[in-house]
């Protein structure tokens, strides 16, 4: 692999070094010849048939890798007596887009049929569906090429709309993709196929973990112990309602979207003026931050302040301050991640339209069962082993998917 500073528009800052030369710049709309999709909600579809299988715009936002292999990939079949009369057979080498999204980045969204693995396919409810029937890209190079930033720049200036964003066939012929040689072209597709391939492991060995986990949980968690009140483990407390500041400039203070991901995210903090009493407020190692205020989906999320975050405890979160007396922290925060917590919070919480909401005295209401101290010491033990591990394994997914996003914005034009 080398890396070119000086390299002109029409060739890759990233390329293998055995390769020189300009690269061609084609219009996607002369590349690609596009063909008729179908509008087969949901409702149509099914699972586990052997009917003929259809490509929903939602599987290529979420569920489905760049390039798919259908000797493993998972494609909804249509519901008997809903096969649409025209429809265009895909072919291995073909290409799907998401021609809708809420966001720019997702539009145009593309996957590649690597592998059919003799299975009949059609593209189906927004998706545009393309093919390059002259054979000027080899077989599991147009997904990547189509996945690349370049490619996603020139979408964002074209896409159409507000609140929802889309794109359609005739936008394609203000986009051009990079063609290189074909021996250019299957070295990228190979080394960005073993990344993909590496990310799917590593998904399913953290897939695995999260399972015992939950596995755990439910052998742990339905043993004797005392009952309390959680109010009687812990003190419950409001966060600091003042003004927020633009410009991330004063005292870092917690927010909804801080714990989205049930870890401690500054990137997504607000900022207030200094205050009288802010000690009072600052978040201390062995708290629990809990959502009080959220959609019902997310009711009752929690974050565990693991270490001094030189954070503050602002407005839309509870702050959970254990009593070490009675409850060992960490042990706290795993009781009230576990199934049966969090079907309470549901049930208890007040919904209304866009959300949902858990009084602070109804929640300090809440009945936990504690065992002794000694055997939370030895529970939290094993969890933060698990969690450590699932730590150290979410890195290393998250290495590789940096790695694929940088070759996708330098090995491409």
């Amino acid at each position: 692999m080398k890396i070119d500073d000086k390299t002109s528009h029409n060739s890759p800052s990233i390329r293998f070094p055995e390769f020189t030369g300009e690269w061609e710049k084609c219009k996607v709309s002369d590349l690609l010849d596009f063909y008729p999709t179908n509008s087969l909600s949901w409702d149509k579809l099914e699972y586990g048939t052997n009917a003929i299988q259809n490509l929903h715009y939602g599987l290529i936002h979420v569920g489905l890798p760049t390039m798919v292999d259908l000797s493993k990939d998972k494609l909804p079949n249509v519901v008997n007596g809903n096969t649409p009369k025209n429809y265009e057979l895909c072919q291995e080498g073909d290409v799907a887009f998401a021609d809708a999204s809420e966001d720019t980045n997702e539009v145009a969204k593309a996957v590649e049929f690597y592998n059919l693995n003799g299975n009949k396919a059609i593209c189906g409810l927004h998706t545009i569906h393309g093919r390059d029937n002259h054979q000027r890209t080899i077989v599991g190079y147009k997904g990547y090429a189509f996945s690349s930033i370049s490619f996603h720049h020139q979408i964002r200036r074209i896409a159409q709309g507000t609140k929802i964003y889309s794109i359609n066939c005739k936008n394609f012929s203000e986009c051009y993709v990079g063609i290189p040689s074909k021996e250019e072209q299957s070295k990228i597709a190979t080394l960005l196929r073993l990344i993909d391939e590496r990310i799917a492991v590593q998904s399913r060995l953290i897939d695995r973990l999260q399972s015992l986990i939950k596995g755990i949980n439910r052998t742990i968690f339905t043993g004797s112990g005392l009952e309390y009140s959680l109010c009687d483990v812990c003190e419950i407390r409001s966060g600091y309602s003042g003004n927020q500041l633009q410009g991330g400039k004063g005292l870092g203070v917690s927010r909804i979207e801080t714990i989205s991901a049930h870890n401690i995210n500054l990137e997504r903090i607000g900022y207030v003026a200094p205050f009288d009493a802010s000690e009072n407020y600052r978040l201390q190692v062995g708290d629990i931050l809990f959502s009080n205020i959220n959609s019902v989906e997310y009711i009752g999320n929690t974050a565990f302040i693991d270490k001094d975050y030189n954070l503050y405890h602002g407005m839309n979160l509870l702050r959970l301050i254990p009593f070490r007396n009675v409850v060992v922290p960490f042990y706290l925060y795993i009781l009230l991640n576990t199934n049966r917590m969090l079907k309470h919070f549901k049930t208890i919480c007040n919904k209304a339209v866009s959300q949902a909401s858990i009084n602070q005295k109804e929640l300090g209401k809440t009945i936990v069962m504690l065992p002794s101290l000694e055997k939370q010491k030895q529970v939290c033990n094993i969890y933060q082993a698990m969690y450590s591990k699932l730590k150290t394994e979410k890195d290393v997914l998250s290495f590789y998917q940096e790695q694929k996003r940088y070759l996708l914005r330098h090995m491409f034009i």
